[in-house]
C-alpha cells in the first residue's frame, strides 16, 4: 500500500482537481493448484492515527479488482468532513492513516501496510441543503400544541414552534411532544413541497433526512414531555433528546 503524497492540499475552489492516488499490489492468492484465477476484492479502509482502523468514524469501501483508487479534492474532502465526521471550523490538521484488505469470499484475507497522509479539510457542502430563507418550523401530531399537520403553523405557535437558527446548517427547538405520533419538518409555511422528512431506518431519537415531499414521517417519542430536536443540514442528520 502506498499514497502519492504524504501532505495531501484541500482548498476550496479546488475540488476537481487530483488530491491523492492510493495504490497497493495484487496479493497473488496461491493454491495447491497455484496461483488463483478469481477476482479479488478490496475493501479500503481510512482511520485517524491512532485508532488503529477500530473508531466509530472510520471510513470503508469496496473495490473490485483495480489496484489504485484516485480521490479528487471535493471526494476526499466529502470523506472526511461529512462521513467520518471530523471538525472543520476550525480548520485542524489531521493525520489519516489507511489500508486495503485483500480478499476471496469470505474466507481468506490479507490485510496491507498502513499508508498515513496529513489533511486539513474545509467544510463541505451541506449533505441537505439548509432552508432557503433561514426558517424551519415542526408540524404534525405528535407535537403538543396546535391542530395536527398545521400548514402553515397558527399563532401563537408559528412562533414556539420555528426553530432557532445556531448557524447556515445548524436548527434547534425545544418542543412539547404528547408521545407518540409523528412529525415533518417545514421551511416555508403553506408549503409542503420544501419539507424535509426522515428517511428509512431512523427512529424517533436521530436519523437520516432529506428534502423532499415524501415519506416517512419523524415518529415522535413514545412519552410526553420536552424535547430538544437538532437537525444537522452539513451531515444531513436529526436528533431528538428529552430534556
Amino acid at each position: 500500500m502506498s499514497a502519492s503524497t504524504s501532505n495531501v492540499i484541500l482548498e476550496p475552489g479546488s475540488e476537481a482537481n487530483t488530491a491523492l492516488i492510493l495504490r497497493w499490489t495484487n496479493p497473488n492468492f496461491m493454491f495447491t493448484t497455484g496461483v488463483s484465477s478469481q477476482d479479488v476484492t478490496y475493501t479500503l479502509e481510512m482511520d485517524t492515527l491512532g485508532a488503529n482502523f477500530g473508531s466509530n468514524i472510520k471510513y470503508t469501501t469496496v473495490i473490485a479488482k483495480d489496484l489504485s483508487k484516485t480521490y479528487t479534492v471535493g471526494e476526499l474532502n466529502g470523506i472526511l468532513g461529512n462521513t467520518m465526521v471530523l471538525q472543520l471550523d476550525p480548520r485542524r490538521d489531521y493525520t489519516i492513516e489507511t489500508r486495503v484488505i485483500a480478499s476471496i469470499g469470505s474466507t481468506v484475507k490479507v490485510i496491507s501496510n498502513v499508508a498515513a497522509f496529513k489533511a486539513k479539510p474545509f467544510a463541505p457542502p451541506p449533505k441537505v441543503e439548509p432552508p432557503t430563507n433561514g426558517t424551519l418550523w415542526i408540524t404534525g401530531d405528535a407535537p403538543d400544541g396546535p391542530p395536527s399537520w398545521s400548514n402553515p403553523v397558527p399563532p401563537p405557535y408559528d412562533v414556539s414552534f420555528q426553530f432557532t437558527k445556531v448557524s447556515n446548517t445548524l436548527y434547534e427547538l425545544v418542543v412539547p411532544m404528547k408521545g407518540g405520533g409523528g412529525y415533518k419538518l417545514i421551511q416555508i409555511q403553506g408549503d409542503w413541497a420544501t419539507q424535509y422528512h426522515m428517511l428509512a431506518g431512523g427512529t424517533w431519537q436521530g436519523g437520516n433526512i432529506e428534502k423532499k415531499d415524501s415519506d416517512p414521517q419523524f415518529p415522535g417519542p413514545p412519552t410526553a414531555g420536552n424535547y430538544k430536536i437538532t437537525v444537522d443540514f452539513q451531515l444531513g442528520k436529526f436528533t431528538a433528546v428529552k430534556q
